[in-house]
């Protein structure tokens, strides 16, 4: 592997600015990794002629000061680029060009990243696997039988097979954390608020995020503050300042309360992730961090729960591609009502066609009291949790990511129950707005990747990027590399 793609941001930005390798070379050895691993299906689009010509272009100037110069990126396809196809990994996309950027691609773009590409994703961001992508499934870089996750299973793909030194997805009921999880890699979502969504592509409005895939912390924090922060085109975007968010070296966690909460530690737990999370913890207690038990007990209903509010947002939200103003039309109809239906049947794919129409019942006369304004007064329940153990228990929540490690593409299509209750970790967190992590712990016996969760208080994402960076400093797990790569 060409050492250029085992670079970290940081060594990226360094090299350039002391002319030891040109933006050229990076963008260049990237471009052939892609190339390499483009049966892996990480992304929908990568754009070579693009990042080659800007690469040529910085290379004649004198190293700017921006902190991303010459830094090659992946995008999720979710996200608008100005001028470059943005699809949502459906055909009801397939065409679309946007006309401008999302405010975190303008953030990176004006600290002088290049765009690599857009990655694959499950199609408007409803999927687990990554198996519902209208360009095909995205394969795991550790196991090419297996899932990559989902939705942001491209972005995760990419930067675990060193085909991006990081990238930016989404995460609304863990998009993020559960293919950093199955990858291998950092998988980190801020509060609800903190980054602005203006261009990304809506799912559930009080739901999605974006989120950042990186190797390691570090790199991690780097791109969080640059995109962290208020943004008056985005009607969430909460006007709170960051703060400063830096590794103190060789700091150490004692005084920290990590609360192990008995609901995610059922006898129904893989046994494989609960004793290598368990070794996870150890490793915490041992750099002080005090372990203390708490209960989170509406866990249970989180997943109903989601499963009721997300589909209810998304029959909203794609309620507006109707084939008049955008998105896929179809051909050949002779009235308005016809117009309608082709156009969302043709192209919807069979996923997000379930969604709607859950979505549209639970908010349907007659059952929009026992399905929908129900599952809105759990999440309250569900955040009351939360709030409880952070007030009088604990500052930081540590789980396991996932239920499992990844599974064999095509095991879970057939049963959508089975599917979304890989979600049963990652959803409460969503539900409740807070910032949560996915990092490396350790593998399975069969070599696959497991992540340990780690979730904060909302607007203490420094607290909770110091306690994953001294777990980091203390284990080799982020370092390890997909067999043959």
């Amino acid at each position: 592997m060409n050492e250029l793609l085992s670079l970290s941001i940081s060594e990226i930005v360094r090299g350039l600015r002391q002319r030891r390798f040109s933006a050229t070379e990076i963008a260049s050895a990237y471009l052939e990794q892609c190339e390499k691993l483009k049966h892996l299906n990480a992304y929908i689009k990568v754009c070579s002629d693009a990042i080659l010509k800007e690469a040529e272009n910085m290379d004649k100037l004198t190293p700017g000061s921006g902190d991303l110069i010459g830094v090659p990126l992946a995008i999720k396809d979710i996200l608008v680029t100005r001028g470059i196809a943005t699809t949502c990994g459906s055909k009801m996309l397939e065409n679309f060009i946007p006309p401008y950027d999302a405010t975190v691609w303008k953030r990176l773009k004006d600290a002088g990243a290049l765009l690599l590409g857009k990655t694959n994703m499950d199609e408007f961001a409803m999927g687990s696997s990554n198996e519902n992508s209208f360009f095909g499934p995205v394969l795991n870089p550790w196991d090419n039988n297996c899932v990559s996750g989902g939705s942001s299973g491209g972005s995760a793909c990419a930067v675990a097979a060193r085909m991006a030194p990081a990238a930016l997805g989404s995460d609304t009921g863990g998009s993020v954390r559960q293919p950093a999880s199955f990858c291998g890699i950092v998988g980190f979502k801020p509060t609800y608020g903190r980054i602005s969504r203006y261009g990304l592509i809506a799912f559930a409005s009080s739901l999605d995020q974006v989120g950042i895939f990186t190797r390691n912390i570090d790199d991690c924090i780097c791109l969080y503050k640059l995109i962290a922060g208020y943004d008056p085109y985005d009607s969430t975007s909460v006007d709170k300042p960051v703060g400063s968010v830096n590794i103190i070296p060789d700091a150490r966690l004692d005084g920290l309360r990590i609360g192990i909460p008995a609901e995610y530690f059922t006898p129904a737990l893989n046994n494989e992730i609960k004793e290598v999370v368990n070794q996870a913890l150890e490793a915490l207690s041992a750099q002080g961090a005090e372990l203390v038990e708490i209960s989170l007990p509406h866990t249970e209903y989180a997943v109903a729960t989601y499963y009721i509010i997300s589909p209810a947002e998304a029959s909203s939200n794609l309620s507006r591609y109707d084939g008049v103003r955008y998105g896929h039309r179809a051909g050949s109809i002779k009235s308005l009502e016809e117009l309608y239906k082709k156009s969302r049947s043709e192209g919807f794919g069979p996923e997000v066609k379930r969604r709607i129409l859950i979505g549209n019942y639970v908010l349907s006369a007659g059952y929009y009291d026992a399905y929908y304004r129900k599952a809105q007064k759990v999440r309250r329940l569900i955040a009351e949790d939360f709030a409880n153990a952070f007030e009088n228990k604990c500052d930081i929540i540590a789980t396991p990511t996932t239920p499992s490690v990844a599974f064999k593409i095509g095991e879970k299509t057939s049963d959508p129950l089975q599917m979304y209750l890989n979600d049963i970790f990652t959803v409460p967190a969503s539900l409740a707005g807070l910032p949560a992590i996915s990092i490396p712990c350790g593998f399975s016996g069969d070599n696959m990747p497991v992540g340990l969760q780690l979730i904060a208080n909302a607007w203490d994402e420094e607290r909770l990027l110091q306690t994953a960076a001294v777990y980091q400093r203390v284990t080799e797990w982020h370092r390890r590399v997909p067999n043959g790569l």
